[in-house]
């Protein structure tokens, strides 16, 4: 049975620990109750289809008490608070049915109908069959809140947040969303059986008709997480919740109630030591660990969230107010609105938005929601990609909020908080005791402002604060606002980097892990001409011996830009390209994009229409725009239907011409419109389901990235890993192939921004980044290439690519000197390439990035915490790039007390931490290896990386200051899921110590038989021995050759010619 890839990231999901038992036992106040209360009807009728149940079978409402059958068994299974118009009530959701009641003493109970007395005090789950479920009961309070009734970039094509009507109607405030008065839960009466089975009192709820009730649902998840829900109870129609991102439903522990108060109830979070303070008036959330405060949410009172209603019509019917901030809320304003709020309203584009030429209707009105979250004791956050700008996130008080949109922008700015192509609402926050993380589960525009009560102070002038005793603790305050939707969203606990990491993944999917070639170089333009320029190109990198794995080709080799085909002058025969490509054992990227050309002889296009695929207007006639094809229609990857006929696409039957030698290249998905607004799609576009492009607008290039990444899968049966490289992303994007930085320039700024740009990517779990090498628009000079090589070799993703209008950049068209040095920057990512497939094989397995900043591997030292212009590949090589036009040295700073870092190329030794000044000319590279660690490589350097594939391994061994090291290394076919389905690989570790190398297998599941053996060993930082001795199981010692440099203090050990799949040691006599 094929093994789809959702399946096979659960499989890869990291393990995470369950988190807690059991909550607090009740009290001994069982015999006691109060009377049954009714909630209103509509409110009870909502909260069972919220939970999905009907009528039991005894005939009697699930809503109701009464007799049960004897096949009934009523194990608790969930907790559902909800307010109403007088005393809160529960929802006891016992075997798949419920019943509303009220009173103290209220208690699980076991199967046979005895109250539950679970030793050590704790309750026990019963399950929807009434069988115990010790460890996996859901764990949900679920409160309902009240709101009132209430060739650069033309920046001018690209909204503000004041032109946004969303965002300047929640961060400035309309006249209609104006009050003075803090926000609460629902007045009532809470009884939790949680904890004694005790009530909890509250003030009867006025019955202004203008409160909307809300649900809040919280979630204690495993792994030490916490997932806050924040949606209408009972709305007009649903709101969008974000579907397939999340690789399963995340598994839930207790929530355990550990105290309380009148205004307030205290949870424990299993047993991670966080506690959760829920407060009711004002409502704000407190997470603690011990006593310290860790984060909280809402406590500025800015929870925002905008209730769909109906539009006040031409008669003058009263209109209802957008809901206001929960902050807002005043039960003495009156009921109807006048006139001010009114044209307000229609002033901040509530019901209709006019951007430039372009009008986007509202039909559900303003549906914006958004909360803040306080993070003390932290200066230092990260992520939310995709920005070009600095690793760590600055705060944007004064100026526009870090937007989130996904949108094609031509030739993009620096260092400023513009919205790009891709979009991934993951921030973390990081100080020397913890890393926590906050994800924003929303697929829609989305802005998220930062301020910083440290922002502005010089680094004197904090430590001037700190030698005088004063000042304030540090704080960062980060506000979420999105255009609809619901609020979803997870807080990641960690309290590790490495943790939090781990929690994201398990969430979203690790990154896949790619084949061996997809690591490796490639060489592409806009476009190459034809199949003889292919051809020429080729035979370049075996004439000047620079190795390739991949030509590409972009829109210019389809017939007349109509995907799936081939132009036929220009690429008549694509199988025999392929066929010549494939004798060198090199691949070909050809370009797939989602916009289609619309034309009646075109079997694509005809295929969408007549099954009904395209994304459609607000009218319901398909959606065209414009793009490179022309007029074009934009099929709904939305759709699973529409995915699978994309995904059927690429059988070898259906795109003529390919072969398994080709690969896919998405770009365009954001989706680009070139005559759209903002060069996007109209937000009022309609969706399978009838969901607006607004709600879903960030999805589109995720789901057209899966669609084609499934094809690829399935075109070779499930067998073969495909390769997708897409412009667009989103959370989870990482499960489905490699992104890059778009369309930037040949310009030395665009070239250091993608090292702090791809580092923010793999924060948030998109590893395989890379960026155009050269600069898509602009010419380079020779200088600004040769660095450009240098520093897309330590880049995950490798790639050269340029404009159309460029002139030609292949590696050997800028002179002899400079040939050589792109030819040694281009042989040092592929010596690497055992390194380099083995950390991201790590990657697919735990969800640590590949490429990472320092503080993720140091996290006490602070002086790593800012930096982003040098970056760890693994744990092991630190790259500190050259980014600077006419360089003569670079500052390294080489972290870790008590550690030594080697120089490469040198093998000379450095103490750490220090800042190193390094001399540097044109051809150099400063990369370090850390001083016990043990980085496999393959020196002998061939045209593609499948040539290398049987090439034997040499092993560099950097000692550590105790004289020790470990490194591991992973093999398989490279381009299989046989290393999952069949274990089919090699997993190998390494170790020195005791003078000591040993060779053993990290993990015994895998077998795998390969040719390629040890052909060298070279050991850093090491004296000279008098004699050193190879052993194998079974066989007599034997004595090496070896070599000792005493100025490098190097040890170079000859052909020890052991299988790389072997045990064995070597002893340093």
């Amino acid at each position: 049975m094929r093994v789809t890839l959702r399946e096979r990231q659960r499989q890869a999901l990291p393990e995470l620990g369950s988190v807690g038992r059991g909550c607090a036992a009740p009290s001994a106040q069982a015999g006691r109750s109060r009377s049954r209360a009714r909630l209103p009807r509509a409110w009870a009728a909502a909260a069972e289809r919220h939970l999905g149940l009907g009528r039991g079978a005894s005939g009697r409402s699930a809503g109701t008490s009464g007799h049960r059958t004897g096949h009934e068994r009523p194990g608790w299974h969930s907790l559902i608070f909800i307010a109403g118009a007088g005393p809160l009530r529960i929802i006891q959701q016992r075997g798949g049915r419920a019943s509303w009641g009220a009173g103290e003493g209220l208690r699980p109970r076991r199967p046979n109908g005895e109250p539950s007395r679970a030793g050590g005090g704790g309750v026990r789950a019963w399950g929807l069959a009434g069988e115990p479920v010790p460890r996996t009961p859901r764990a949900l309070v679920w409160m309902a809140l009240c709101l009132a009734a209430a060739f650069a970039v033309d920046r001018s094509n690209f909204k503000t947040c004041e032109q946004s009507s969303f965002c300047n109607r929640v961060m400035h405030g309309s006249p209609a969303l104006q009050s003075d008065s803090q926000g609460s839960l629902w007045p009532g009466r809470l009884a939790c059986p949680l904890q004694e089975g005790r009530l909890w009192d509250w003030c009867e709820a006025d019955t202004d008709s203008r409160q909307v009730p809300l649900l809040l649902e919280l979630y204690g998840l495993q792994g030490n997480m916490t997932r806050i829900k924040i949606n209408e109870l009972s709305p007009l129609h649903p709101r969008y919740e974000v579907p397939d991102v999340l690789v399963r439903n995340p598994p839930t522990t207790w929530l355990t109630v550990t105290g309380r108060d009148e205004n307030s109830v205290e949870l424990s979070l299993g047993d991670s030591g966080h506690k959760l303070i829920l407060t009711g008036k004002p409502f704000r959330m407190d997470l603690l660990q011990g006593r310290e405060l860790v984060l909280s949410v809402n406590p500025r009172g800015l929870l925002h969230f905008e209730h769909l209603r109906h539009r006040k019509d031409s008669l003058g019917a009263p209109i209802l107010i957008p809901a206001a901030p929960l902050s807002n809320f005043h039960p003495s304003q009156s009921e109807e609105v006048s006139d001010g709020p009114d044209r307000a309203e229609e002033e901040l584009g509530s019901w209709e938005e006019t951007f430039k030429t372009h009008t986007d209707s509202k039909p559900n009105g303003p549906t914006s929601v958004g909360l803040d979250f306080s993070l003390p004791g932290f200066e230092h956050v990260y992520g939310i990609p995709e920005h070009a700008d600095n690793l760590r996130l600055r705060t944007t008080e004064g100026g526009d909020p870090y937007r989130l949109y996904n949108l094609d922008v031509f030739q993009y700015e620096l260092y400023n908080p513009m919205a790009l192509y891709g979009s991934v609402p993951l921030l973390l926050a990081h100080n020397t005791q913890r890393t926590l993380g906050i994800f924003w589960l929303n697929a829609a525009e989305t802005w998220v402002d930062i301020s910083s009560n440290t922002a502005g102070k010089t680094l004197f002038g904090k430590m001037l604060d700190y030698m005088q005793g004063g000042g304030e603790t540090p704080q960062t305050d980060v506000r979420w606002m999105s255009e609809s939707g619901i609020i979803d969203v997870f807080l990641l606990l960690g309290p590790a980097p490495t943790d939090v990491f781990r929690q994201y993944t398990a969430l979203t999917g690790t990154q896949a892990l790619p084949p061996l070639f997809a690591v490796a170089y490639h060489q592409s333009r806009w476009n190459y001409n034809d199949e003889e320029d292919v051809a020429a190109v080729d035979d370049g990198f075996d004439t000047h011996d620079i190795p390739c794995d991949v030509i590409w080709l972009d829109i210019e080799h389809a017939d007349g830009k109509r995907y799936f085909t081939w132009d036929p002058n220009k690429f008549p025969q694509p199988r025999n390209m392929l066929g010549r490509l494939a004798a060198k054992r090199r691949k070909m990227v050809s370009i797939v994009d989602p916009h289609i050309k619309v034309d009646s002889g075109y079997r694509v296009h005809n295929e969408i229409r007549s099954r009904g695929f395209y994304v459609k207007t607000k009218d319901g006639s398909d959606y065209e725009g414009w793009c490179w094809p022309g007029s074009s229609g934009y099929p709904d990857f939305t759709n699973p239907e529409m995915r699978a006929w994309w995904a059927s696409m690429f059988s070898y039957d259906q795109y003529e011409g390919s072969m398994e030698n080709l690969y896919i290249w998405n770009d365009m998905n954001e989706p680009s419109v070139f005559n759209g607004p903002e060069v996007t799609m109209y937000k009022d576009a309609l969706h399978q389901g009838g969901w607006e492009h607004r709600d879903l607008h960030n999805l589109y290039g995720f789901y057209v990235q899966m669609a084609t990444a499934q094809g690829l899968e399935q075109r070779s049966g499930g067998l073969e890993r495909p390769f997708v490289l897409s412009r667009a992303f989103f959370a989870g994007s990482q499960r489905y192939g490699a992104v890059w930085t778009g369309d930037n320039a040949a310009e030395w700024d665009h070239m250091k921004i993608s090292i702090p740009m791809c580092l923010s990517l793999a924060l948030t779990g998109i590893s395989f980044c890379g960026a155009d090498v050269g600069g898509f628009f602009k010419n380079p000079d020779a200088e600004l290439l040769v660095r450009w090589y240098q520093v897309g070799a330590y880049q995950p993703f490798y790639r050269t690519h340029a404009h159309l209008d460029t002139v030609r950049r292949e590696p050997w068209l800028f002179g002899e000197e400079n040939k050589a040095l792109i030819r040694a920057a281009i042989r040092q990512r592929y010596a690497l390439l055992p390194y380099w497939y083995t950390t991201f094989y790590h990657s697919y397995r735990s969800g640590q990035p590949v490429m990472r900043p320092l503080w993720v591997e140091y996290p006490d030292d602070i002086t790593t915490f800012s930096i982003d212009d040098q970056f760890l590949i693994g744990n092991a090589l630190l790259v500190h790039p050259v980014t600077e036009q006419g360089a003569h040295g670079v500052q390294v700073y080489l972290p870790g007390k008590g550690q030594v870092w080697y120089d490469v190329h040198s093998h000379q030794k450095h103490h750490a931490p220090q800042t190193l000044y390094v001399p540097v000319t044109l051809s150099s590279i400063p990369v370090y290896q850390r001083g016990g660690s043990i980085v496999p490589r393959k020196e002998r350097v061939r045209r593609s990386s499948d040539c290398m594939y049987h090439d034997p391994y040499t092993l560099y061994v950097a000692l550590s200051p105790q004289g020790t090291a470990e490194g591991e290394l992973f093999i398989d076919d490279g381009h299989t899921y046989n290393f999952e389905s069949k274990a089919q690989y090699l997993h190998r570790h390494f170790s020195f110590a005791s003078n000591t190398l040993t060779a053993r297998s990290a993990d015994s599941k895998g077998i795998f038989e390969s040719p390629a053996w040890i052909e060298r060993v070279v050991i850093l930082g090491a004296g000279k021995p008098a004699a050193v001795f190879l052993r194998q199981p079974g066989m007599a010692e034997t004595r090496l050759d070896f070599q000792h440099e005493p100025e490098t203090s190097v040890l170079t050990l000859r052909k020890p010619g052991v299988n790389i799949g072997a045990d064995w040691s070597i002893s340093l006599r």
